[in-house]
Order: C-alpha cells, then sequence, then structure tokens
C-alpha cells in the first residue's frame, strides 16, 4: 500500500488518527467475522439436516405412489408464506413465518379416505422445502458478507496497519533526524561563536 506522507508533524499526526481507527475497528471486525461463520455454519446444517427430512418424507410418500394417481392437485395451494427479517451481526437475513394454505372443501363420502392424511403429508413436505430455501438464502446471505468481511480484517490486518505503522516511523526517524541535525548544527554554530569570541 503506497500511503502519500509529507514528513511533517501534521502529517504524522493524521496517520496516527488513521491507524488508530483500523487498530479500534479490527476487534469488532474479527468478532463480527466469526459470528458471521458460526452463522453460517448454523445455516448450513439446518438446511442438510431439513434435506434429509425432505428425503425422509419424499421416500414415505412413494410408497403411496399409485394411490397419488388419484389424488387432486387443487385440493392443496399455497394462500401465503409470511417472510420477515431478522439481523444477525448487523445483516438482514430472512425469516420464516407462517405459512398458510388454501384447501377448498371437498366431499369426504366421494373423496378418498386417505385424502385428508395425504393433504397434511403434502403440507409437512412444502413446508420442509419452504424451510430449506430459507436456510439456504440465509447462509448464501451470510456467507457473502462473511467473505466481504474477512476482505476487510485481512485488508486491516496485513496491509494498512502496518503500512500506517511504518509510514509513522518513517516520518519519526526523519523528524528525529532532522532534529539531531538541527541540533548539531546549533552546536557547531555556538562552538564557532565561543571561539570567535575567545579570540577577540
Amino acid at each position: 500500500m503506497n500511503l502519500n506522507i509529507q514528513y511533517n508533524k501534521i502529517s504524522q499526526l493524521q496517520l496516527i488518527k488513521q491507524l488508530g481507527i483500523r487498530q479500534k475497528a479490527l476487534p469488532t471486525l474479527k468478532n463480527k467475522e466469526s459470528a458471521l461463520r458460526l452463522e453460517v455454519k448454523k445455516a448450513r446444517d439446518k438446511a442438510s439436516e431439513l434435506d434429509n427430512q425432505v428425503r425422509e418424507r419424499t421416500l414415505e410418500l412413494e410408497a403411496f405412489m399409485k394411490l397419488w394417481v388419484e389424488f387432486d392437485p387443487s385440493l392443496l395451494k399455497i394462500k401465503n408464506v409470511e417472510i420477515s427479517t431478522r439481523k444477525i451481526a448487523g445483516v438482514k437475513t430472512p425469516l420464516l413465518g407462517e405459512i398458510e394454505y388454501d384447501v377448498p372443501d371437498f366431499n369426504l363420502f366421494k373423496a378418498p379416505s386417505w385424502y385428508p392424511e395425504g393433504i397434511t403429508l403434502l403440507q409437512e413436505l412444502s413446508r420442509l422445502q419452504i424451510e430449506r430455501e430459507f436456510f439456504v438464502r440465509k447462509m448464501h446471505i451470510l456467507e457473502q458478507v462473511r467473505k466481504k468481511t474477512t476482505q476487510k480484517v485481512n485488508l486491516y490486518e496485513k496491509v494498512q496497519i502496518p503500512a500506517f505503522e511504518e509510514a509513522i516511523l518513517r516520518i519519526k526517524r526523519f523528524l528525529e533526524d532532522e532534529e539531531n541535525l538541527s541540533k548539531a548544527g546549533q552546536k557547531i554554530l555556538k562552538n564557532r561563536m565561543n571561539r570567535e569570541a575567545e579570540h577577540d
């Protein structure tokens, strides 16, 4: 990182201020990164768990596959999916609320006896699939933000903070050298003036 530095006190103070800002922000960014990493893992695990549940439920339904040919798909529709947001480590993520189904009335005497149970099974399966989709989306959102946060942590930790520290040190050394040269010049001048005063 190339810093445009001037070898004076004002530039040194500005760099010290910028360094302080980054040093104070770094622990917060690291905490945010680890919180996001944990939340990504939780979302991934939950999505995987829901995947397994969907597979199990689907296998259960396959046992009744011959019966499903008789099923009327218009008997179950998703009416509404309630979606809200929740902040996790400062990041808005989707949160699944209630799922409303539209189940029209049907004649229980004319319909096969397994229809009510079939509708319940389909509701459970759709709920699992929707919930899984939410956790996958949540995982992707959090993973994107985590990557950006990791990049920022690395930028501060490995690039900017060392660059500011080096620049401050260079200015400090320059100013010290300048001060030493000034003192040496004053000493030489004083000695010369003393010698001239002794000769007079």
